[in-house]
């Protein structure tokens, strides 16, 4: 039976690894590694150097291109399901061409496996096609986590809720209700415009706990256009830009 090891690595650097991801992907016999294009390529030089520089032993590395998801499908969750299937299918072929009937095989994900990623869902793919298989999770720092810690600020406010959404969400259903927290994942479109309450504040970061990490905070009022234009600069300058951010309201936003 093939072990398939998900591995999150926090943001790729290799300070973030923790000793069990370490000897988890020196343990695999293959690690398979994406490429997300040109305009993401370090991306894959941070996996390519956690496996030369942090791992003793160095397991068959074998890289593949991520398909590009349909950004055009009328439903949002359909252009999803068909970029996964795509995607569990190139797995598939990836372990029958490189991988025995009972090797270890491992993948490195950005974060963690269990916030907003795809990476179970795409194991549960394959296994429902018929892969005999057993599925390890290795925990990772999230991103979340490298944001309250690189504002040195706690996630909620005392005895109080939080919520962890989208940017899709919060644009189509503004502020969640029940709650004064909100962090915000994958949002492409600065959708903080939409909840621009004067009694809001933000926290915003852009490759937290990497070298070029930009921190930015405040009362979202004063701060929304700066933030706008520093995530626009940096990707342009970078290609690519991935960043989250917590905002807080009412009279706990700072507690």
């Amino acid at each position: 039976m093939i072990k398939l090891s998900l591995v999150g690595i926090g943001s790729g650097n290799p300070d973030h690894l923790t000793l069990q991801a370490i000897k988890t992907l020196e343990a695999a016999d293959v690690i398979l590694l994406p490429r997300k294009g040109d305009e993401k390529t370090e991306l894959a030089d941070l996996r390519r150097g956690i496996v030369a520089e942090v791992l003793q032993t160095t397991p068959k590395v074998v890289e593949f291109d991520y398909p590009i998801r349909d950004a055009d499908s009328p439903k949002y969750l359909d252009g999803v399901n068909v970029w996964h299937d795509a995607l569990a299918q190139i797995w598939s072929r990836l372990i029958a061409d490189h991988a025995g009937p009972d090797a270890h095989v491992a993948l490195m994900v950005w974060g963690d496996p269990s916030l907003y990623d795809s990476t179970l869902r795409i194991a549960d793919r394959l296994l429902a096609n018929g892969l005999e298989a057993a599925v390890e999770v290795v925990p990772g720092i999230t991103s979340l986590q490298m944001l309250t810690a690189a504002h040195a600020i706690p996630l909620n406010a005392l005895g109080a809720p939080v919520m962890i959404t989208t940017g899709r969400q919060l644009r189509d259903h503004g502020w969640p209700v029940g709650v004064d927290t909100v962090a915000v994942m994958l949002d492409g479109l600065c959708s903080f415009q939409h909840v621009m309450d004067q009694d809001t504040q933000i926290w915003w970061g852009a490759y937290v706990g990497m070298p070029q990490q930009i921190l930015r905070a405040g009362a979202l009022a004063d701060v929304c256009d700066d933030i706008i234009e520093t995530r626009a600069k940096a990707r342009d300058q970078n290609g690519w830009v991935m960043d989250i951010y917590l905002l807080k309201r009412g009279s706990k936003a700072l507690a």
